[in-house]
């Protein structure tokens, strides 16, 4: 039983023809299934990825129209971070988004890799997180996550000059996507927030058996914890992180997440760990048939919804690749109510996807 890296995540927006302006047009994502929520069919759920939406580039959202502002806190999630190559494809973004009127934070130092943040029009906090330098920049590579890193003595300090941080981009503008700066590796990492470090440990490093790869702080609180687990060497798309913070619960709404999956590899394993969590004794749903993977769902520490998706069968086994998301797709249960669900749907406008 081994945890594969990051499914996908799940949010919530207010529009779904604003979320598919912005992360196909803007972010350069594929739309890869036009959906309906399976527990909620009057209310759109659309996937957005690489060519194939395969796990760990999955992000999804249910439009909850009337949704009211979320608000990040315990038992939610902070952020989720897309991958690039390197500090120029980055700075790139930089300057293709503040170019199209978003505000745009960085590009910072955070020792393992470079970020730069930005919002989507629900307010999701989104990162482009560099690959590299990796977690063996300050310990070696048998005993990452086994010390306590202090960011205040580790970091690149003169990285932290806000003036120069603001001033750093790209210097020519950037109209288009270039293949160098395409969001199709997939999810670097994701950010939730916990109250107890050490409880949240527990769960992703002793029951889920993912390896901490870092126990450091937050870079801008350096009182606040900040561990990160991972997969094998914990390799950008297999990260969860937690901050560690006392307040304030999650308000679910708009901009927040919902939750967010961790892969494994078919419906056997899927089956073993689901006893494996019911002896731990927490509550897991039944395997749940979401036609592109298989899921289920149980809860961190602090009621963060975490779900275990199988890898397939994936999202070419309603339509053929060409035409992924082209076409509202509804599962066997739901198509004789078709005119309905359509009906209670607001129209959307799709665009073909190309390649970056």
């Amino acid at each position: 039983m081994t945890i594969l890296g990051i499914h996908h995540i799940t949010l919530v927006s207010a529009n779904a023809q604003h979320t598919l302006d912005f992360y196909t047009r803007v972010l350069g994502q594929r739309l890869v299934k036009l959906t309906v929520n399976f527990d909620d069919p009057g209310a759109y759920h659309l996937y957005f990825g690489n060519e194939l939406g395969q796990p760990g580039t999955a992000i999804t959202f249910f439009e909850w129209s009337r949704a009211m502002q979320g608000h990040p806190g315990i038992g939610g999630t902070h952020h989720f971070a897309l991958r690039v190559p390197d500090a120029d494809a980055q700075l790139k973004w930089k300057r293709r988004l503040t170019d199209l009127g978003y505000a745009v934070d960085g590009p910072f130092n955070h020792n393992y890799f470079r970020s730069i943040r930005f919002r989507d029009p629900d307010g999701v906090i989104i990162e482009i997180a560099t690959d590299g330098p990796g977690w063996t920049v300050d310990e070696a590579p048998e005993e990452i996550g086994t010390a306590y890193r202090n960011p205040q003595v580790d970091a690149v300090l003169h990285d932290r000059d806000e003036e120069l941080i603001r001033a750093l981009t790209w210097p020519e503008p950037v109209p288009t996507i270039t293949p160098d700066m395409a969001l199709l590796s997939g999810m670097h990492h994701i950010t939730a927030i916990g109250s107890d470090i050490e409880r949240t440990n527990t769960f992703f490093g002793d029951l889920l058996g993912m390896r901490r790869v870092k126990m450091t702080s937050n870079f801008d609180d350096p009182g606040s914890a900040h561990w990160y687990w991972g997969t094998g060497e914990g390799a950008p798309g297999s990260i969860i992180t937690y901050f560690e913070r006392k307040g304030e619960r999650v308000r679910m709404g708009a901009g927040q997440t919902h939750h967010f999956a961790l892969a494994v590899p078919d419906e056997e394993s899927q089956l073993e760990w689901r006893e494996k969590l019911l002896q731990a004794g927490l509550r897991v749903s039944p395997v749940m048939d979401r036609i592109y993977f298989k899921s289920i769902y149980t809860n961190d520490p602090d009621g963060h919804i975490v779900e275990l998706a199988t890898v397939g069968p994936g999202f070419t086994v309603d339509e053929p690749a060409a035409s992924l998301g082209a076409a509202l797709k509804l599962p066997p249960w739901l198509e004789q109510h078709r005119p309905q669900i359509t009906t209670a749907l607001s129209p959307v406008t799709l665009e073909p996807w190309q390649r970056p």
